[in-house]
């Protein structure tokens, strides 16, 4: 079903990484929605779930047309069909096929026209207040389109530095932080409880400084995500999009503060589905036959990196032997059949990703020392392997 859905239109062709994310949720959402309904009936089945109108209308917002929309929803009935048939085979008689077969066309039939309408309500929506009317003018010049922007009171050709803060009272933290660093501000709500925002000038941006005031001053309870440092317009879209796929990262990890140059090996990977399903199965699969499921290689894989490959360091933060640290070691190498210095760019982006999904229930949050160093493990983990690049 992931095959076809992608071979209609590829996701990774909409610049918004919430859309392609949004995307591999719907999908699994619209599939437990239709073996929900073999299970329940016509009369039980429950509307469609929300996360489906969430991501018509993202689809609508990202220029993602309605018949791409349908296309997939089609395709995906279709091999859903096809495998109840299969799987009926033998097991139900004909009439009992015939009326779970008529059940799930009555139920796509109503998923579709929510769908639609929904997707239909969120393109023929007008903006109401000048606010929104600001942030369609902002979307229309991401979008590469001719705008006026006399009225935004930003300096475009200038540097900028682009940020998402999700969480209550985001836009108030970003303009705090914009007055705090003497920037210009253009700031775009974004859903009920998050906002855009870029930091601009007429001088090139230290990012440096906005991490220091970010890590001692961001509020604990919003999640914050930073581009780069960028010049010109191009650089004011660039370093949004940059922004969107750190954004990315902290949402599906227990990280609150996450800078783009931190995590674009693990962002590009993320978005990659052939890149992400050939590390796990070539470096973290292998790893998974041992005895204890591979958690003893894969803690001494991330200590022996973490110490810049030197055994000895490693073995210390483990506190164990330098021997088992190189016996671990080479027990991997023989597991993997390669030697995991000339893999140790993949290996590390395979342990990321592995981390990535172990943790995507996010912590307790901690005071401003914790935050501090859970950004700076980050850094340690995932800059590595950019330094090595």
């Amino acid at each position: 079903m992931v095959a076809r859905m992608y071979a209609i239109a590829e996701p990774s062709d909409a610049a918004d990484p919430e859309y392609v994310e949004g995307l591999r949720v719907a999908f699994g959402v619209a599939l437990d929605y239709g073996l929900a309904a073999v299970e329940l009936g016509e009369e039980r089945t429950p509307p469609p779930p929300p996360a489906l109108f969430s991501q018509a209308r993202l689809a609508a917002r990202n220029g993602v047309s309605l018949d791409t929309v349908l296309r997939r929803y089609f395709a995906g009935y279709t091999l859903l069909g096809d495998f109840l048939i299969g799987e009926a085979e033998g097991e139900l008689p004909p009439a009992s096929l015939k009326s779970l077969l008529r059940t799930q066309a009555v139920i796509f039939d109503r998923l579709l026209t929510a769908v639609s309408e929904e997707y239909m309500r969120e393109t023929a929506k007008p903006p109401q207040s000048s606010e929104e009317r600001h942030a369609v003018r902002v979307q229309r010049l991401l979008a590469g389109e001719l705008v006026d922007t006399s009225g935004l009171a930003y300096p475009f050709e200038g540097h900028h530095l682009g940020a998402i803060a999700t969480g209550s009272d985001a836009a108030e933290a970003l303009h705090s932080v914009g007055r705090e660093l003497d920037c210009l501000c253009l700031i775009v709500p974004e859903g009920e409880e998050g906002a855009c925002a870029w930091f601009g000038g007429r001088c090139e941006l230290d990012a440096d400084c906005f991490e220091s005031a970010l890590v001692s001053g961001w509020p604990a309870q919003l999640t914050l995500a930073l581009g780069e440092p960028e010049c010109g317009l191009a650089g004011w879209r660039l370093t949004h999009r940059q922004a969107r796929a750190a954004l990315t990262i902290a949402q599906r990890s227990s990280e609150q503060l996450v800078r783009y140059a931190d995590i674009a090996v693990l962002a590009a990977i993320v978005q990659d589905e052939l890149g992400a399903a050939s590390l796990r199965k070539n470096y973290l699969a292998p790893l998974e036959r041992g005895r204890d499921a591979g958690s003893a290689a894969r803690k001494t894989l991330r200590a022996y990196f973490a110490a810049e490959r030197n055994i000895s360091s490693a073995a210390s933060a483990l506190r164990i032997s330098r021997q088992a640290v190189a016996k671990r070691l080479r027990a991997v190498e023989e597991t993997l059949g390669c030697t995991i210095d000339s893999r140790a760019i993949e290996l590390e982006a395979a342990l990321r990703l592995d981390e990535l999904e172990a943790s995507g229930v996010p912590g307790q949050e901690g005071d401003g020392t914790d935050r501090e160093r859970k950004w700076s493990r980050m850094r340690v983990s995932s800059g590595s392997i950019l330094k090595r690049t």
